[in-house]
């Protein structure tokens, strides 16, 4: 018994029970077979998934907050506690500034893990830092036993800038005069819920690599299990974190799902990423029904550049770059640019393949290599790239303007018809009025979902590009250690970005709403979302053509709607227990979730298609199928009535037509029957058929998505 303790590196205790240890395959094995073990699974490295978006989103006007504004409702998030895991806090970022915050909640049964390195403090606003190294450290000693664990693993402090950035889009405090061309300043940055408390729990670590992880790893799976088991210990109302796992095939081999589930029993919404593997259908992260998985969207505002050819031909393009030359400068493309001894395949500007001589004093044309070193330590004045997907600017060694694949490819052309080729490229300024928008971004991950296609994801979609929040002192803009720039904030792009904007638009509701249980929270935020843009025509992909359920889920979200949904779809935990239950895992097995066991058994009678979730989808439609949910009014009496979106063979039916509530926190059921047209066929892509079903009082609207798809035969 002593020799099996001292395998164990992580002991979980608190809400989640379990532990991480260096066990050798068989040793798991017999573990996995025991009748008191829900799951084993490997200790796996996590990815992370990386402000006008506030104007945007309708909460202030021309960056002036109204009087009526949700924020003002919702009292800026006062009080909220919201906690990320993540790469840690840059406590000193004037986000996190407690300036006119009152005493800290009397909830908070948090800590301020401090260091004598760096020295990590917290305030009023800041209110917790913690931070887990033991995975990171069990698999950096099974590839080094001689491994020594360095001062930079003993910290809370964001060495990456990934983590400070996400908690500050969350729940950052108000900072005036910031701007996202490297220190020039001109807006006010905050985050959703500006007056919130936040919490940092460090679990993803960096390497001074500049392209791998810390020691070949990021983010362990054994290390987030134990922040979820703290932060829900902690106090927290909110946790946002922007991680996943690629290719899961089973809920109870996910720690962040795991760790989800057990903070949704104790009140606790976990806002989770989608992943940014899209535009590729079946790349959604965090696929759980207990999660509010967030996508991606533009908005209405872009980073722009111009380049001006020699032959006066006009091209726009995404940067970030100021204080340019006000010149022309020769161009080269980077197959010009190669030394002899390069292949064709090096000519899109990889280390070690330019000549020097060709680049020096030359804008250099390269497909791929956004980030400059290479171009800058060769002596290029300034790049040019092309990207194909979602218009979106990224920080560079030197001016950097990323043209669309088109564009790009003009310029190209342009070099190899004359031999004076140049360009004139203009600062970055900032763009409005951008259409259409919101759009789907080409990155943020695709349903349906790979484990339980009858849940769609993501949930909602929310501005994820070129946001901009704070940033570490510890590291430059690119990312890169040999990048010495500082900058206190900066643009990024991602489903990371969309996450936290979620997360801080859910601590307003719940200032608003302090008993309202998780799943009503993202009811909320699901059935106000909305599948139309800014000129009320359907969302669109990045590419121009209509955007789907499976890329938006229940639409792109309202913040002024979802704090007066009007109706939710709750959820209680013997519902997920329910779901888990039906979803083919043991009884046993899920009993082993719950403190009171007896009380939890798995029922006799539950229909997947009735689980009471915000959205519906039938990944196998076959004759008629006839769905029951279940609405609660959390507003003021009245009656709502039906009305479904016209789905391409198929008819539908809604029983009652019409709900009338008389009092807060009624319940009512309706059922709705989808029924294939006589002798339907397949359609020609055997694909998924969408529409929706709203509920309205007139004032209120509650929108779910619908996905169905036709049984084969």
């Amino acid at each position: 018994r002593d020799e099996a303790r001292e395998l164990i590196s992580s002991s979980y205790r608190r809400h989640i029970n379990g532990f991480a240890a260096d066990l050798e395959e068989e040793h798991a094995q017999q573990l996995a077979n025991h009748p008191e073990v829900v799951s084993v699974f490997l200790n796996k490295p996590t990815k992370k998934l990386t402000t006008g978006a506030w104007n945007f989103l309708g909460l202030e006007k021309d960056n002036v907050i109204p009087s009526n504004s949700t924020w003002e409702k919702a009292r800026f998030g006062e009080d909220v506690i919201i906690g990320g895991i993540d790469s840690g806090i840059c406590p000193e970022s004037e986000s996190f500034s407690d300036e006119e915050m009152g005493p800290i909640p009397s909830k908070w049964r948090g800590t301020c893990q401090n260091d004598d390195h760096y020295g990590v403090e917290c305030n009023r606003k800041l209110i917790g830092i913690r931070h887990y190294n033991k995975g990171l450290i069990s698999a950096a000693t099974k590839r080094n036993p001689a491994f020594d664990i360095p001062p930079k693993l003993k910290t809370g402090r964001d060495l990456d800038g990934h983590g400070t950035h996400t908690l500050s889009a969350a729940a950052g405090n108000f900072v005036q005069y910031v701007g996202a061309f490297c220190n020039h300043r001109y807006g006010t940055a905050k985050g959703g819920s500006p007056r919130a408390r936040v919490a940092s729990y460090k679990v993803c670590w960096y390497s001074e690599d500049d392209h791998n992880a810390a020691h070949g790893n990021d983010c362990m799976e054994q290390d987030t299990i134990e922040a979820f088991d703290d932060a829900i210990h902690d106090g927290v109302d909110i946790i946002t974190v922007s991680l996943g796992y690629d290719n899961i095939a089973d809920f109870l081999s996910d720690g962040v799902v795991i760790g989800a589930f057990h903070a949704t029993m104790n009140g606790v919404l976990t806002v989770a990423a989608s992943g940014n593997g899209g535009p590729e259908p079946q790349t959604i992260n965090n696929m759980a029904p207990w999660m509010l998985t967030v996508g991606a969207s533009t908005m209405d505002r872009e980073f722009a550049g111009y380049i001006t050819l020699g032959n006066n031909k006009r091209l726009r393009g995404a940067s970030l770059s100021v204080d340019m030359p006000r010149k022309s400068y020769p161009l080269i493309s980077g197959e010009d640019a190669r030394m002899a001894n390069a292949t064709d395949k090096d000519a899109s500007c990889k280390p070690g393949t330019l000549d020097r001589k060709k680049v020096q004093g030359r804008i250099l044309v390269c497909l791929h290599e956004e980030k400059g070193y290479e171009a800058a330590k060769k002596g290029a004045v300034a790049m040019i790239t092309g990207a194909s997907g979602t218009f979106s600017a990224s920080y560079g060694f030197l001016p950097v303007t990323k043209l669309k694949i088109k564009d790009f490819e003009a310029v190209l052309d342009y070099i190899k018809s004359t031999k004076d080729a140049k360009a004139f490229m203009t600062d970055a300024q900032t763009e409005f009025a951008i259409e259409p928008s919101p759009a789907v971004a080409s990155f943020s991950s695709r349903g349906p979902n790979r484990i339980d296609p009858s849940i769609i994801k993501p949930d909602v979609i929310a501005p994820g590009v070129n946001i901009v929040a704070a940033y570490t002192s510890e590291r430059g803009p690119t990312g890169y250690a040999r990048d010495n720039r500082r900058f206190a904030f900066t643009a990024m792009d991602g489903t990371s970005m969309s996450t936290p904007i979620v997360a801080g638009i859910a601590g307003l509701i719940k200032t608003v709403h302090p008993d309202w249980s998780p799943a009503a929270i993202k009811s909320a935020i699901m059935t106000t979302a909305r599948a139309t843009d800014a000129n009320n025509k359907p969302i669109s992909e990045f590419n121009g053509k209509e955007a789907t359920a499976f890329a938006y889920g229940s639409g792109h979200v309202d913040p002024n709607s979802a704090l007066d949904p009007g109706l939710v779809y709750d959820l209680t935990l013997d519902d997920y227990l329910g779901y888990l239950c039906n979803r083919g895992y043991k009884e046993d097995v899920v009993k082993k979730f719950v403190v009171d066991p007896a009380k939890h058994p798995c029922p006799k009678s539950f229909e997947l298609a009735n689980f009471n979730y915000p959205s519906i989808a039938i990944p196998e439609l076959a004759g008629s199928v006839t769905v029951t949910r279940k609405l609660k009014n959390v507003g003021t009496p009245g009656t709502y009535k039906a009305q479904v979106k016209e789905i391409p063979g198929i008819s539908t039916d809604v029983e009652p037509s019409s709900l009338t509530f008389t009092h807060v926190n009624e319940e009512k059921t309706f059922k709705i029957t989808f029924t294939l047209a006589q002798n339907a066929k397949p359609n020609a892509t055997n694909d998924y058929v969408f529409g929706e079903l709203i509920w309205s009082d007139g004032t209120h609207r509650v929108r779910s998505p619908i996905a169905l798809k036709q049984k084969s035969k």
